[in-house]
């Protein structure tokens, strides 16, 4: 039987587990109680079973409740509202070890105050929250409204649209939430008063100070209405910009013909994002308050044992007195967040799922893919036969002597760069698979730090199959291929089958047909889009994670570059391998970080970006090194490398890892650890070192033993793979903490409808 301990930690909303009852606490405390061995802990075991009974049952006359009360629990009221009612208990019987009993009553008085404390604050946000969501929800209903009257008036070719001004606000732009960006303002005119007001605005007070819905649309003549639609990709950036762009060459054509050119068209596509962002907004409220209730019922359940384990220890009975008190405190009696979930449920089923309740609970109580064993049955299959495939491609690779010093140039230079890169790659994809298996493990977070979806998001066992099937079909391949060549077969169709490995995995991952992981193909696709075109748009913390594993992958970068350029150009049939080198990915990565201090305006990211400009200056170091191969290019070398070098350390261990703390109460690491052995920080602190000394290759120039050069290559590349994968562990465990620590569980989305004054 699993221990109540161990179910109250794996309940937990781990962004919340400050503010829960710590139980673990609560044990230790009763464990200091020492109670006499010749004492009668039980204090009714004398009784008979017939006796017990029929007190229970005559409690309720009160010539029998009148026995002495062991505690009294006092209610005091605090003068601030935000912390509500104070209880403090107090002992009315002596115990056998008073001063233990004092400092457990002390702790549970706390536990209970700062659990109405917490749930007060929290449930204050929602309502807020929900309140906020409703006035938006009845703006987008009146909206929709007026463009379906619009519909049935107007017989023009126009688009459907609501007549309105429009304005950009750099400063507005800047004071929205984290993923706000672009800004529309909408003034909506109203049909029956347009004679009297065409050509001005009226003024509109704020959305608080209306009282109905009547009193916002119908009673102004017109509202001004900014329509904040986040540019999360590079996609809207550019319709923003066309948008902004067309919308001044017809104000300029307008006003030489005379006519009102702040007449806009706000068409249906527009509400539609609007929608999107609403319904999105009322999904994470509910997520909200299902993890309020989660939190109320588990601090309920927590408080009831203890009080029984109290009871059992001290053979007093506390249970029934203060277990009443707990149900009648804030957070267990408070009937707010019930209501406003029973709200947002019945308004999602009416208006989001056209009143089909399943399809509602798709989307508000997501349910997550259950593990398959067939799918654990075929990761055993295929690393099976993957290690079969290895083990008779490296003995046909050894007694050709393939991979000596004095190898085949051309199978070097074209068909083992597709093996070196596909490697890198699903090495890459298995360190994330067992990324996955530790932070499950140790409850971080990650679905919610990297935005995946609870029922499209890969599982560990699905990376580890991605990675086993598609290892297995490259070895296989490259298998049949070595062997032919060996046996002197030097057809073109022969040279084109790395090619057309590549091809194959390529149409894989951008096929439209919804097989083999299509929202995750597309969402990788998406983030490395938005990578590129980083500069246009505001970063998120995936494209920052994505970006940072893109640093780690330059070997096969490199090595894809080349092998496209060898197969696109036709030059495979002349066998005349060329390379296009290119090293932009660090410098991506900069304009990202200058993009993230564009819009938060924090001098981390300046400091960030900085890091990436010293790692591009020593890869240029480098590359010009190994052209020219002077002793000038060397030191370069060593001094980009060196101060690049600290710079990452110092950036892994303080700003990503949140480590060499000094003042922490764990030393030089940081005050919450999610391991609860401290030496693998300090393993991994001195791993991460010797891994970023990688570069003293180029410097040394070691190698293996009559092993071709490239060999090399492939294990250094491979150790920065297995270092980034330790480092993405500890990222988001540290991001994982710092949402802890601000009680962060789920996304504020950005709402759509911003009220504005005339003078703006």
């Amino acid at each position: 039987m699993v221990k109540f301990s161990k179910q109250f930690e794996a309940q937990l909303i781990p962004e919340w587990k400050e503010a829960f009852v710590d139980y673990c606490q609560l044990k230790r405390d009763i464990k200091k109680i020492h109670v006499p061995r010749n004492e009668d802990v039980s204090g009714n075991k004398g009784k008979s079973y017939f006796s017990d009974l029929l007190v229970s049952s005559f409690r309720k006359f009160a010539f029998l409740d009148q026995k002495p009360r062991v505690i009294q629990v006092h209610r005091k009221l605090s003068n601030s509202e935000s912390k509500g009612d104070l209880y403090e208990t107090e002992l009315l019987e002596q115990f056998a070890d008073t001063d233990a009993a004092n400092e457990f009553f002390a702790c549970l008085d706390h536990q209970l105050n700062k659990v109405n404390r917490f749930y007060r604050t929290k449930e204050r946000e929602l309502l807020e929250r929900g309140e906020s969501l409703k006035k938006q929800f009845e703006i987008l209903m009146e909206l929709k409204k007026a463009l379906s009257e619009n519909r049935s008036k107007e017989n023009s070719k126009e688009d459907i649209s609501i007549s309105g001004t429009i304005s950009c606000d750099e400063e507005s732009i800047k004071d929205t939430t984290d993923t706000e960006l672009g800004s529309e303002s909408l003034t909506e005119e109203s049909d029956k008063d347009s004679t009297k007001s065409a050509g001005s605005v009226e003024a509109v007070r704020s959305l608080k100070r209306m009282r109905s819905l009547s009193e916002q649309i119908v009673s102004c003549q017109g509202k001004n209405l900014r329509i904040h639609i986040p540019l999360t990709t590079p996609i809207r950036t550019f319709s923003a910009i066309t948008y902004l762009l067309w919308d001044d060459l017809v104000n300029q054509s307008s006003k030489k013909s005379g006519s009102n050119g702040d007449r806009i068209h706000i068409n249906k596509k527009k509400l539609h994002r609007a929608e999107k962002m609403i319904r999105g907004a009322f999904v994470e409220l509910y997520k909200a308050l299902s993890y309020l209730k989660s939190y109320r019922n588990l601090n309920l359940l927590a408080f009831a044992k203890i009080l029984k384990k109290f009871d059992k220890v001290t053979g007093k009975q506390v249970l029934p007195i203060y277990l009443r008190v707990v149900e009648s405190s804030y957070f267990n009696s408070s009937d707010k967040a019930v209501k406003l979930a029973d709200e947002v449920e019945e308004l999602f089923v009416k208006h989001f799922a056209k009143d089909d309740k399943r399809t509602a609970m798709k989307y508000l109580q997501p349910t997550q893919r259950k593990e398959s064993h067939t799918v654990t049955f075929f990761i055993g299959l295929f690393t099976g036969c993957f290690f079969a495939l290895l083990i008779g491609y490296v003995i046909i690779a050894h007694l050709s002597g393939m991979y000596k010093s004095n190898s085949d140039e051309m199978y070097m230079e074209t068909v083992y760069p597709v093996l070196s890169m596909f490697s890198l790659l699903f090495l890459h994809f298995f360190f994330y698979g067992c990324n996955i298996f530790a932070w499950r493990k140790t409850r971080i977070n990650y679905s919610f730090i990297l935005e995946n979806s609870p029922t499209k998001e890969l599982k560990y066992q699905d990376i580890f199959l991605i990675c086993t099937l598609s290892m297995t079909a490259v070895i296989g391949v490259l298998f049949l291929h070595l062997s032919l060549v060996v046996k002197g077969y030097s057809s073109l169709i022969l040279q084109a089958v790395p090619g057309l490995l590549l091809l194959v995995f390529t149409l894989i991952l951008v096929c439209p047909f919804n097989i083999i992981y299509k929202s995750s193909r597309y969402r990788l696709l998406s983030v490395l889009r938005n990578i590129v075109l980083s500069p246009l748009y505001k970063v998120l913390m995936l494209d920052f994670f994505m970006a940072d594993q893109l640093c780690s992958q330059v070997p096969m970068l490199r090595n894809l570059e080349n092998i496209a350029c060898y197969y696109i150009t036709g030059s495979y049939k002349t066998q005349d391998y060329n390379f296009c080198l290119r090293n932009t990915f660090y410098r991506d990565l900069a304009y990202a970080c200058a993009r993230r201090w564009f819009d938060e305006g924090h001098k981390s990211h300046l400091i960030n970006l900085g890091k990436y400009v010293s790692a591009m200056l020593a890869a240029g170091a480098k590359v010009i090194y190994s052209r020219e191969g002077k002793v000038e290019w060397l030191w370069a070398v060593v001094v980009t490398s060196t101060a690049a070098t600290m710079y990452h350390l110092y950036w892994d261990f303080v700003k990503d890892w949140g480590l060499l703390q000094m003042n922490s109460k764990n030393p030089w690491l940081r005050d919450e650890l999610m391991l609860k052995k401290k030496f693998i920080y300090f393993f991994s602190m001195g791993l991460n070192l010797v891994l970023r000394l990688a570069w003293l290759q180029t410097v040394f120039h070691y190698n293996f033993e009559k092993v071709d050069e490239r060999v090399t290559l492939f294990f250094l590349a491979a150790l920065e793979v297995l270092r980034r994968g330790q480092w993405n562990f500890y990222r988001l465990e540290n991001e994982h903490l710092n949402n802890a620590g601000k009680f962060r569980a789920v996304h504020i989305v950005p709402l759509p409808f911003q009220e504005v004054d005339e003078q703006d």
